[in-house]
């Protein structure tokens, strides 16, 4: 107990301890892998709702005049494209196009924006937005520590919501939110249409003192729908039968956007040049020597985190960067960084499991699609 009480805490931590929820250190963070099972939590969200602890996650103000310019010197897409009430997904780079963050920016209006860093990440991205600030007429504020955030996520997740908020849900729609909104009589909550499951759902920002409150009123409303309470270990699962790469595993400082499976977001010719972008525009034109794929397993065996991948003349070509046994599809899954010439759909590759190669198959994702 000693080694978690020393972690980082959301404002659902005393929640956990009084309902003898297991925590485990995830990042830093005491965080729960599972509160009924992951089999369990996984299928609740694909056919009900689930509700995510998500307060690790980092949230940045980026206000002032020139707060689009400056973001857009930034971050891979085109910010100065976004419209008020919209969020877009975002990478953000080192000169040489190594990955530091993939994020969402929110847009609240033309000198406001909220940067959602993932919250390993959180500092360091901080850290490297005021060193890139120049004289721009910006202020940047890291209010990580005052923000909480819930993840609402499912076919029933809208359903819920409406008993909680006089909002009108259908406005909102996928990548767009509404800001200072009420929900379940708190006020200030930003109710954005987004998530990391391959769902239909929400994310809500709100005060850190009214996470708890907040988590309590969703859950006692959404019992009639099969809501289920979901730790890290389903929302593994879910994003990874959706295909949506995570930070360490599938992008990394190492590893390019372009390389990680995310180029939907850089957009190399937008007005604006920002860091990585020389980098980014070669791998484009003269194109990339390895990159992220799907494969399924053909025969029994499940796919680990670094386990080598080979080719059908035993030649080493990659690794694996994420893999499951799918509860929905029920098959062996991953995401793995291959060896260009061997990135193309039908293509069978071999995965080192244990002391075994068992063949799999590269796919489309991703491998689930609502």
């Amino acid at each position: 107990m000693s080694v978690i009480a020393d972690l980082k805490k959301t404002p659902l931590y005393e929640y956990y301890r009084e309902n003898q929820v297991k925590l485990v250190d995830f990042g830093g963070w005491a965080l729960p892998i599972q509160f009924t099972g992951i089999i369990e939590e996984h299928a609740a969200v694909r056919n009900d709702a689930g509700l995510f602890d998500v307060s690790h996650m980092g949230e940045i103000w980026v206000e002032g005049s020139e707060a689009t310019s400056y973001l857009n010197r930034l971050m891979t897409n085109n910010i100065a494209a976004i419209k008020e009430n919209q969020a877009q997904y975002n990478a953000i780079c080192k000169e040489n196009g190594g990955t530091l963050d993939d994020l969402i920016v929110f847009k609240l209006s033309q000198e406001s924006y909220l940067v959602t860093p993932n919250a390993a990440n959180t500092d360091k991205v901080f850290d490297w937005m005021n060193q890139h600030l120049g004289e721009e007429e910006v202020t940047i504020k890291n209010d990580s520590a005052e923000m909480g955030l819930l993840a609402l996520q499912g076919p029933k997740a809208a359903v819920i919501l409406n008993k909680l908020t006089s909002e009108d849900l259908d406005d909102i729609k996928p990548y767009h939110f509404k800001a200072h909104a009420t929900v379940a009589d708190i006020e200030n909550v930003l109710i954005s249409r987004t998530g990391y499951t391959g769902e239909d759902g929400f994310e809500l920002y709100l005060d850190v003192d009214k996470v708890e409150e907040l988590w309590e009123k969703i859950l006692s409303v959404g019992t009639e729908e099969g809501l289920k309470p979901c730790g890290l270990g389903s929302r593994d699962t879910l994003r990874l039968e959706a295909g949506l790469s995570l930070y360490g595993h599938e992008l990394s400082e190492d590893i390019s956007p372009i390389e990680g499976g995310i180029g939907f977001a850089v957009k190399i010719k937008k007005s604006d040049a920002f860091i990585g972008q020389q980098e980014l525009k070669r791998q484009r034109s003269e194109g990339i020597e390895r990159c992220i794929r799907g494969f399924e397993l053909v025969d029994k065996g499940i796919a680990r985190e670094d386990y080598p991948i080979y080719s059908e003349d035993g030649k080493e070509i990659g690794y694996v960067t994420s893999g499951t046994k799918s509860p929905t599809l029920n098959k062996s899954i991953g995401l793995a960084m291959v060896d260009y010439p061997y990135s193309q759909l039908g293509t069978t590759i071999y995965v080192g499991v244990r002391k075994k190669k068992v063949a799999a198959n590269i796919i489309a994702t991703p491998f689930y699609k609502r």
